[in-house]
């Protein structure tokens, strides 16, 4: 193994433990849908949130970060998606008895929706750009960007885990609805309050 990778490798580890373990769009909807539908239903959930951000990892290393260089207006277009997107997320759980409802079903987020959401979501963001630029395994651009697409698979995935499990170890305590309403309000006030880098970034 490249003495780079294994210089880099312990400062990479802690970078996406940290970044992944801490309160987030994510964590914060996972630990509201463990709560909702139990660990077992969110897993496709977990899975497509560690999914997207790997994919969202690769694809900033093959070129999507010196897009955003050249053109600025682009940042400024996936800032207003992630406003838009996460607002309309908060009211969903604030406004429901779970997490996610379409056409009148009840249900966590699929797969492809978590995969999906990466794209608008801001902390992503912010974890692999600061990953690309920042943390260096190896001198290429593009094999950098798929090794810490693993790191972010394999350490990330048991912290995400976490939030689902503890939301489920949750469930017999909110089980009266009146709990569970506002347990759900509070989740969707977090998911609204997750947006103040964004509106600070907007105002300044």
């Amino acid at each position: 193994m490249p003495s780079e990778l294994l210089n880099a490798l312990p400062a990479a580890a802690l970078f996406v433990l940290v970044t992944s373990i801490t309160p987030g769009p994510n964590n914060t909807m996972l630990l509201a849908s463990g709560v909702n539908f139990g660990l077992k239903r969110t897993v496709p959930h977990v899975l497509g949130i560690s999914a997207g951000v790997a994919l969202l990892m690769l694809a900033v290393g093959l070129g999507l970060a010196q897009a955003f260089d050249r053109f600025p207006w682009l940042y400024t277009v996936l800032e207003t998606l992630s406003v838009m997107y996460l607002l309309y997320l908060a009211w969903k759980i604030g406004t429901s008895s779970s997490v996610q409802m379409r056409d009148g079903e009840r249900r966590p987020m699929r797969f492809y929706e978590a995969v999906a959401f990466q794209w608008v979501n801001p902390k992503a963001w912010m974890m692999v750009l600061t990953a690309a630029t920042t943390i260096h395994l190896h001198a290429s651009l593009s094999l950098n960007a798929a090794l810490m697409a693993v790191v972010f698979v394999v350490i990330g995935m048991p912290c995400i885990v976490a939030w689902a499990a503890f939301g489920m170890s949750l469930r017999r305590f909110l089980a009266r609805p009146r709990l569970l309403r506002a347990f759900n309000i509070t989740m969707a006030a977090l998911l609204v309050l997750s947006l103040y880098p964004i509106v600070a970034h907007f105002l300044a």
